[in-house]
């Protein structure tokens, strides 16, 4: 009996991201436990391989984080104590670092913990993983797996993945083929203006796409303004199960660097990225389906990480021609669609 704690912390498409390496300490634990944070919870309990999920806001990841008392630490210690996990695997994006949660861990009492890092993790850590280059972040947390001795079956393809089957959704999405349109990011940075989003959803209505816009109940205000007359508002009205199956039923989804374009892609279904370069595409794009990124990756905001857009106009992403958009979901679209990897189309400024 092997149990095994993986921790994801951030929000719900990183927590789709771990999917293959989640599956792949599945392969020979007995129990796998994800840790994830109260943003991605929802993600964790869709993936294959994952057999319970505990949630904790860690104070040195969410974006708004909570006071750290000794109160709040100390409960989470007793927590994982309760717990007896023989080993732990911490994933982290490459600006976070592992080590506050591998020092909890160390007091829970876990005996052997792998991550990520950096930085110099003394007794923290019993596997300092370091990955050169800048793969995409599924391929990099897989290899922290691989190096802690866990491995994927030789039958799974490594992509993403979801729990089948999804619910029945026929009710929000009505008969025949639809292209989803997802408007909004959690970072504002990362997401077309409104306006643009609503005149590329009247362009692919207009080139006879029976279209849907998705959002969450937060996001019902955009969905509505962005979908107009010429396409049906789902904003709100789906849990994170329901979406994935709305998502799965698509010929493409339009999306901007968001979680539910890899919930797409976990779902199997191509993706238009609409791709803001505050991050960067090659480790962040949408992964293992046919994708075409649209956007300028070389605007002045590339690689700065901001959460706002810091230049005027948002031309990363509102220069985009929404005819180019139409195109790449009508080349998306055809059967059988196979695009490189490096596919990529940049509107012209």
């Amino acid at each position: 009996m092997t149990r095994v704690l993986v921790a994801r912390q951030d929000n719900l498409g990183d927590v789709l991201l771990a999917g293959p390496c989640i599956r792949a300490v599945a392969a020979s634990a007995s129990h796998v436990t994800l840790l994830a944070g109260p943003h991605g919870r929802a993600a964790g309990e869709l993936l294959p391989g994952v057999d319970d999920v505990l949630t904790w806001t860690a104070p040195w990841i969410d974006p708004e984080p909570p006071p750290v008392t000794a109160t709040d630490t100390g409960a989470f210690v007793a927590r994982m104590r309760a717990q007896s996990f023989d080993r732990a695997l911490i994933l982290t994006s490459f600006h976070q670092s592992p080590l506050p949660l591998a020092l909890l861990l160390r007091q829970a009492g876990v005996p052997w913990i792998g991550a990520i890092s950096e930085d110099y993790p003394g007794s923290l850590l019993d596997l300092r993983h370091r990955v050169d280059g800048d793969p995409p972040e599924p391929v990099r947390m897989l290899s922290l797996a691989e190096a802690a001795g866990f491995s994927l079956p030789p039958d799974d393809h490594g992509a993403l993945a979801l729990r089948r089957p999804l619910p029945e959704i026929t009710r929000l999405t009505g008969g025949g083929a639809y292209v989803v349109v997802h408007p909004a990011a959690s970072v504002p940075a990362r997401q077309p203006t409104a306006a643009w989003t609503r005149e590329t959803v009247r362009a692919l209505a207009a080139d006879g796409h029976r279209v849907l816009v998705t959002g969450s109940p937060a996001e019902r205000t955009l969905t509505q303004e962005v979908a107009g007359t010429s396409a049906v508002n789902l904003g709100g009205r789906t849990s994170l199960a329901e979406l994935a199956a709305v998502l799965s039923g698509a010929q493409v989804v339009v999306a901007p660097n968001t979680g539910p374009a890899h919930l797409a892609a976990a779902a199997g279904t191509p993706v238009v990225s609409l791709f803001a370069p505050v991050v960067p595409a090659e480790r962040w794009a949408p992964y293992g389906v046919p994708t075409i990124v649209l956007g300028d990756q070389q605007a002045p905001c590339r690689a700065s990480r901001a959460r706002v857009c810091p230049v005027p106009g948002h031309p990363c992403l509102d220069t985009i021609d929404p005819a180019d958009v139409c195109r790449a979901v009508t080349a998306l679209a055809q059967p059988g669609a196979v695009v490189p990897e490096d596919a990529a189309l940049t509107s012209p400024h």
